[in-house]
Formats: structure tokens, C-alpha cells, sequence
């Protein structure tokens, strides 16, 4: 008898056995995909990881395969090595990592399916909503509790659901979810008697007093390829089908008229497969990579030396120095040994710009893969890499990184600093920069880390020798680094020189000088929303979310009042729940709050927002950025969004609104993370043949780390950050792993921390801190706490978890653990 192991998206450790029936022994292979059953009722896809005759010795029932869903592998052989190193690293199942590498489409799982009852006898008593749910059942076999509760409007179901199941009114089963199916499209034809000119003409003469029906023939033969101009008739071979929707468009005739002509029995309707991803024109116009400049053949020639000794090089280049125009000869450098690159960036936002431009030189060789796209799009770009070994450009964020590569000759990782690079929940909580090295590693290829504000674990180990280094000081076209004025708020408003506004004078000058000019402005406010919160004048309370303890922000376009951890609003007071007052006053301000004030004080130019409000999708992140690249927008305000390897050529003013939010955080990384964003959205400004001007607003004007941002100094900022890393023991000189456990009672959650880190301290020593509330102690109804190791680089990653493990399972044998929820995230960022 055979079995399998089969890793199944949870997180539980390890693969779990189950027997192979006799009718697909022969067509179950390793890493394929097979439905299995898991608990009472439930069903999951899993990968096969293993096939076996080794019977378990358990006494216990052995589940048997449900179902086979691939002839070959699903996966190849190095990504399931990646995902145990990644399990292993990352203090995770590998099941989690199966969950996060495979597009939804390849995972389909069985759902709760609801029905009404066919006995069941009306009830007088139904409560309201009781009524509802079975009212929005009436109408199908069985809903989805997502659909139920989209087409009933309750925001939960689950309370009515189960009172209705008590009283016999409904059922429930598990139905496994409709997994990827390949599009298909309506396609036309001619009929297989129309196989010359001479019949062609015939049914051409046919069609005389039908003059519709003859123009639809004669587009079909255009666009098919038969005749280049209507009327003069040319067959050469069996005319290609053509899609029914592109033909209607194409001749401006009504659906009836093909459907006479597939009646006549001179057209044929059939149904095609057609891809999601792939244009039609993507390979029209193409052009030559842009011939480099003296100094960006210097930089490309250096990292292709580099990679001759090393895997891994640094490019620091400042802002506009063309990068991007180096990654592209990179790019076809590989294309053209026939291996495949992958071109990372931080945030769906930036790959808007970034896919225009490669695009122009790769054509159909370059494949887009982010969150903005459907499951069934995801599916297939996975598909085409798995089942083709073509050269390609894979353009994507951090989910790129488990896609099937064949050939990888070279990961570039853009933007490598950025925080967005690492996953934070659910697990795995990796880093994608990481996993990109030793995504390469397994398939022979190099790794380009790209960034003008290095992170410094990077900028160490490039200076130290374990990366290359290659640095790009000037700026493309010998473009000056903007002018940055530093202005100190906090001493215009003694002055009352600037009050009740947001903008100081000198940034309103600058922006009105540039308007007048027809140039852009960016606006810079990390903090989306109109205020970060809101205050009683008279005895000081402060609405804060029921679920989290944290404020709320108030967002003016929605009018309500939105916590940003767990998405809970309620709506705007009109006087104090507390004392009464309507004296309540809003504090801070987010970017709704810059933009009303952008409109009242320049009200001639046209404004745009982009953060994740305004840009949820990809098609309304690209429409704003396009809007304002085509010079629609005068004036673009945002988020850390638009600070991250834009380029637009027009932007003459920055305006940095609050830079000491940036720099006022309780984190040890927080003065690098502020260096690098004032730094990255300055270098927006004047990226062409003018020098571009940067305002930036601080009540801290004489804090060292703006004096280094003013005079674009990295080396110096590195040098005084690093130094305070090596003396207080933190990256990158030891390793940080933060152990977060989470409960609904706080005072179970303290026992158990301190019993947990006690219990650490045995195994690990000193290396463990004791347990600290973080800033914001509640999240969706959940107590936190956070024990923190702080490792030496020489201790082993395995030998930690082994540590670790143990701790866990001392842990388990308490029944307060019970109520606890516990996660690892190494490498906290």
C-alpha cells in the first residue's frame, strides 16, 4: 500500500500521512496537488511532499486521498527546499509557507454551505434577522456565509444561523470552492465548406441583398488576415478564428447580424481558450534600451566585475541618478543567455511607472505579478513559469519571491530598505530581501540590491566585503540634488507668523512661484485621514476604537470616526460622550486634513490624494499617478507612497509638512526609517536639468539627523547610527527575535509572559528581556505582550528554535496557555 505525505495549508507542524487508493497509485506524483480531508468535515489542497510504503505506526485510522488534481507537479523541486529553510528561519509551519507561496486559484478548500431546510414548517416567533437570513435563502440551493451576509446585509450571520439550525429551519454541508478555470472566449469562423476563393465568392454573392451581413463578412476577413483591403479577396490557407466580441467592435453591427450569418451556415461559433495576462500588441513598437550615460556604464561595468567574485552586490545611487536604465541593460544581459530575472519593489504603487518603462523593451518577456490582480491571473503567470523555461521578467512585490522560476540569472531588489519588503501578518513574516538571496542561491543566480538610502544591515555588510558595493553619486544628465530649507515651526508660530495653517510661509512661496511657472508640487504627510484625533476642551476624554487601544482618526470624506488596527468606525459626536461638552477639537492632522487646505489656499490648481485611501486598486493607484504625470494634477499630496522610486519629471517643489512624526517613534530604527523617507521623497524634486527646492517643516530644527538629510550625507548618518547600534547590541550586529503573545484576559497574559520568559531565560540566558507592553497594549480585543531575544549572529538559527520549541512544549503542560496566542517575528522591522 502507498502513502503520502501531504503538506496542507495550516499551521501545524509538519506533513501529515494519508493512504493512496489503489485507482491513482500509478498517477499521484511528488509535488502535485490533491484534496484531502482534514477534521470532521473539512477538505483542504495540499502538496504532495512525499510518497512512501511505509505504514504509520500510530493505531489510528489512515484518511485516504479525495482527489487528484494534477498530472505533473504543481511546484518544482528547490521551492519546497526554500519553503523548510523559510519554515526553519522564520520560526513557522511549512504549511504557512504553502498557504503564502501558492496563489488562492491552486488552493481551493471546502466552505460552509447554508440551505434552507425542505421540512421545515414556518415559524410565527422568527426574530427579524432570523427572517432575513432565510428570506436571501429562499431564492438559491445554498449560500456561502460571505454571500449570505452580503445578500441578507447583516454584518453577521453566524448568531441567526446557528438559532435557525436549532429550530430545524436550515441545514448546513461543506462544498469544496471552484478552484482556477481557464477563460474562454466566444471566437468566429468560416464554416469548413467555405475552403476557397470560389466558395468564399459565392457566399459573398449570397450576401448582396444583405448589405449587414456582407460588411460583417468582409470586417471578419480583414481582421482574420484574408484581405488586407475589403473587396479584394485573397484566401491563402484556413482564416484564423476571430473573438466575437473584437469583431462587433471592430464593424459596429448589432449581435443579431452575426447570429444570421452562423445561421446561413457561413460562419462557425466556437468557444477558445485566451489568456488573462497576455495583449495582443505588447510586442508592437518596441524599443532599444536607452544608451547609458559615461556614468552609468562606469556603475554597470563595476557590478558586472562585481558579480564575477560575488552573489550579492549594492548599487547606491542617488536619487535620479538611473538606475532603473542600469537594471534594464542588466535585464537584457540575462534575457539574452536565456535565463529569467526577478525585478522586485516594495509597493503595488510604485510598479505602475516602473511596467511602462519595461514594457517599451521587453514586450510580452515581462510579466506583472502583485496583489492589484486577480487570483485567476496570479494562476496563470504561475503556470506559464512553471510550464515554460522561456527567458522572462517577472515585475512584482514581495509575494514574487515564490513564484516557479526555471533559469533565475538575477533577482534586482529596488528600493531595498523599505520596510513594505517585510510580511508582517499572517506568517510566514519573512523578509522578501532575505529570501530573495537564497531564492537565488538554489538556482545559481545573482542579486542586485538597489537603493540611494541603503538599510544600513546592507550598507554593513557591503562595507565589510560580504556584498559588493558599486556607488552612483551623480545624477542623471548632471542634475544638481535639490536646495532643502529647513524651517522651524515651532518658532513661526511664537511669532505668530504661522497660525492656524498648516503650510509655513517660505512652502507657500515656493509652491505659488512654482504654479505660476507650470510646475508640480509634491506635499509629504505620513499620516492618511483628516485628524489622528479628537479631543474634549473641557474635561480632556479622547474616542478611542472599542476593540483596540488606540484613538481614532477621524476621515472626513467618510465622516466617521476609523480605527486604522482593526477597521472599527462609529460616527462623528456632537458633544462629549463624557461630560457633555461640544466643545471637542480636532489635534494633528493626516493628508485629508493637507488637502482642504491645499484647495483653500491654492483653489486654481487641481489637487489629487494618494495613499491607501484614495489607491486601493491598481487601476486607481494608476489613474492619480498617470494624472498627475500627465501634468493633469498640479499638486499631489500623500503618503510614503509617493516617496518610493517615482519619476516625475515636472515636480519643482517637496514639501516635508511634519517631519517630526517621522523621527518621534519608539522604535531603535527610527531615526534610519526617517533619514531615508525625507530623504527619498526630497530626491523627487528637480529629477531633470533644474535644481529642485525641498521644505522641510520641524519644530526639532537643530536635531544632527536633518543637517545630515539637508546636506545628503548617508555616510554620515550611517556612521552615528551604526556606532549606537554596535554599543546598545542591536542590528546589524545581533539578530532580534520578538515572541508576541496575545490574550483576551490581561492578567492571564501577564502570568504567562512572565512564566514563558522565565522559562526562556533557563534555556537562553541573558539574551531575553523580560516582558514589555508595546505602545499600543490591545489589538482587535487581544492583549499584548512582547518578549524579546536579542541574539549574537554566531548562535545558530536551529539551535535557537530547538530553545525555543522546548520552552513552547513546558509551556503547553500549563492550562493558562490555553488562552494564549503566540507568534515569532524574526527580524522585527
Amino acid at each position: 500500500m502507498k502513502y503520502a505525505e501531504v503538506i496542507v495549508p495550516l499551521p501545524l507542524a509538519g506533513a501529515f500521512t494519508y493512504r493512496i487508493p489503489d485507482a491513482m497509485e500509478h498517477a499521484v506524483s511528488v509535488y502535485c496537488r490533491v484534496v484531502v480531508p482534514f477534521g470532521r468535515k473539512h477538505c483542504y489542497t495540499g502538496i504532495v511532499a512525499e510518497i512512501h510504503d511505509r505504514k504509520p505506526v500510530e493505531d489510528r485510522e489512515i484518511k485516504e486521498i479525495s482527489a487528484l488534481l494534477d498530472e505533473r507537479p504543481v511546484i518544482r523541486p528547490y521551492q519546497q527546499h526554500l519553503w523548510q529553510w523559510m519554515s526553519s528561519y522564520y520560526l513557522c509551519s511549512t504549511g504557512e509557507v504553502f498557504r503564502a507561496a501558492l496563489p488562492s486559484g491552486l488552493k481551493p478548500e471546502s466552505e460552509t454551505i447554508i440551505a434552507i431546510n425542505p421540512e421545515y414548517e414556518a415559524d410565527e416567533q422568527l426574530k427579524p434577522n432570523e427572517r432575513t437570513v432565510l428570506e436571501a435563502l429562499s431564492s438559491s440551493v445554498g449560500l456561502p456565509v460571505s454571500e449570505l451576509e452580503r445578500i441578507s446585509g447583516l454584518r453577521n450571520v453566524f448568531h441567526s444561523v446557528n438559532s435557525l439550525l436549532e429550530k430545524g429551519a436550515v441545514a448546513i454541508r461543506e462544498s469544496l470552492k471552484q478552484g482556477f478555470r481557464d477563460k474562454t472566449e466566444m471566437h468566429v469562423r468560416l464554416a469548413g465548406n467555405i475552403r476557397g476563393e470560389e466558395e468564399l465568392n459565392a457566399a459573398l454573392a449570397s450576401l448582396k441583398r444583405a448589405k449587414q451581413q456582407e460588411k460583417l463578412l468582409l470586417d471578419y476577413l480583414v481582421l482574420s488576415g484574408t484581405v488586407q483591403v475589403p473587396g479584394e479577396v485573397n484566401i491563402a490557407g484556413t482564416p484564423a478564428s476571430v473573438a466575437r466580441k473584437r469583431l462587433l467592435a471592430y464593424s459596429g453591427i448589432h449581435p443579431s447580424v452575426l447570429n444570421s450569418l452562423i445561421k446561413r451556415g457561413i460562419f462557425v461559433a466556437e468557444e477558445k481558450t485566451v489568456s488573462r495576462i497576455a495583449s495582443p500588441d505588447a510586442d508592437t513598437g518596441l524599443r532599444e534600451a536607452a544608451t547609458l550615460s559615461e556614468a552609468q556604464q562606469k556603475a554597470y561595468g563595476e557590478i558586472v566585475k562585481s558579480f564575477e567574485t560575488k552573489n550579492i552586490t549594492l548599487l547606491y545611487g542617488v536619487a535620479s541618478s538611473g538606475k532603473t536604465e542600469i537594471y534594464i541593460h542588466l535585464i537584457c544581459d540575462m534575457l539574452s543567455k536565456g535565463r529569467q530575472v526577478l525585478y522586485l519593489l516594495p509597493e503595488m504603487a510604485v510598479t505602475t511607472q516602473v511596467t511602462e518603462r519595461l514594457r517599451r523593451v521587453f514586450g510580452s518577456r515581462l510579466l506583472v505579478y502583485h496583489s492589484g490582480f486577480t487570483d485567476s491571473e496570479k494562476v496563470e503567470i504561475w503556470n506559464r513559469l512553471l510550464h515554460t523555461e522561456e527567458p522572462a521578467v517577472v515585475l512584482g512585490i514581495r509575494s514574487s519571491v515564490f513564484l516557479p522560476f526555471a533559469h533565475l540569472g538575477l533577482v534586482i531588489v529596488d528600493e531595498e530598505h523599505d520596510a513594505s519588503y517585510k510580511q508582517q501578518d499572517p506568517a510566514p513574516r519573512y523578509h522578501a530581501r532575505n529570501v530573495a538571496m537564497m531564492l537565488a542561491g538554489e538556482q545559481g543566480g545573482k542579486v542586485l540590491l538597489g537603493s540611494a538610502t541603503p538599510s544600513l544591515e546592507s550598507y554593513l555588510w557591503a562595507l565589510n566585503g560580504k556584498y559588493g558595493m558599486v556607488e552612483l553619486r551623480s545624477r542623471y544628465g548632471g542634475g544638481m540634488l535639490p536646495e532643502i530649507d529647513i524651517v522651524d515651526v515651532r518658532d513661526l508660530r511664537r511669532k505668530k507668523r504661522m497660525k492656524d495653517t498648516l503650510f509655513s510661509p517660505l512652502l507657500r512661496e515656493k509652491i505659488d512661484d512654482a504654479l505660476s511657472k507650470g510646475e508640480q508640487i509634491l506635499l509629504f504627510q505620513n499620516r492618511r485621514g483628516f485628524a489622528p484625533l479628537i479631543e474634549c476642551q473641557a474635561c480632556g476624554e479622547i474616542p478611542h476604537c472599542v476593540n483596540c487601544d488606540v484613538s481614532l482618526t477621524y476621515h472626513r470624506q467618510l465622516h466617521r470616526l476609523v480605527c486604522h488596527y482593526c477597521g472599527y468606525s462609529t460616527s462623528l459626536p456632537s458633544k462629549c460622550p463624557s461630560c457633555g461638552s461640544t466643545e471637542l477639537k480636532m489635534q494633528g492632522f493626516g493628508t485629508e486634513k493637507v488637502e482642504e487646505e491645499a484647495g483653500a489656499l491654492f483653489p486654481l490648481a487641481k489637487i489629487a490624494r494618494l495613499d491607501t485611501d484614495t489607491a486601493r486598486t491598481r487601476n486607481a493607484c494608476r489613474r492619480i499617478l498617470n494624472g498627475f504625470e500627465e501634468g493633469e494634477t498640479q499638486i499631489l499630496i500623500g503618503t510614503q507612497m509617493i516617496s518610493k522610486g517615482l519619476d516625475f519629471e515636472n515636480v519643482s517643489v517637496v514639501g516635508i509638512l511634519n517631519a517630526d512624526g517621522l523621527m518621534n517613534i519608539p522604535d531603535f530604527r527610527a531615526y534610519e526609517r526617517a533619514f531615508q523617507m525625507m530623504l527619498q521623497v526630497s530626491g523627487r524634486a528637480g529629477r531633470r536639468d533644474r535644481r529642485g527646492s525641498v521644505v522641510l517643516q520641524t519644530s526639532q530644527s537643530g536635531n544632527p539627523l536633518l543637517q545630515t538629510v539637508r546636506n545628503f550625507d548617508y555616510p554620515a548618518m550611517a556612521q552615528v547610527q551604526l556606532s549606537e547600534r554596535h554599543t546598545f547590541r542591536y542590528p546589524p550586529y545581533t539578530r532580534l527575535i520578538m515572541i508576541v503573545l496575545r490574550s483576551r484576559s490581561e492578567n492571564i497574559l501577564e502570568q504567562v509572559a512572565d512564566l514563558y520568559s522565565a522559562g526562556l531565560k533557563k534555556r537562553l540566558g541573558a539574551c531575553v528581556s523580560n516582558p514589555v507592553c508595546p505602545p499600543v497594549t490591545r489589538v482587535q480585543t487581544l492583549f499584548v505582550r512582547k518578549i524579546m531575544l536579542k541574539m549574537d549572529m554566531s548562535v545558530s538559527v536551529p539551535a535557537t528554535r530547538k530553545a525555543l520549541e522546548a520552552a513552547h512544549a513546558e509551556m503547553r503542560q500549563n492550562p493558562l496557555f490555553r488562552q494564549i496566542i503566540l507568534h515569532y517575528d524574526v527580524d522585527p522591522q
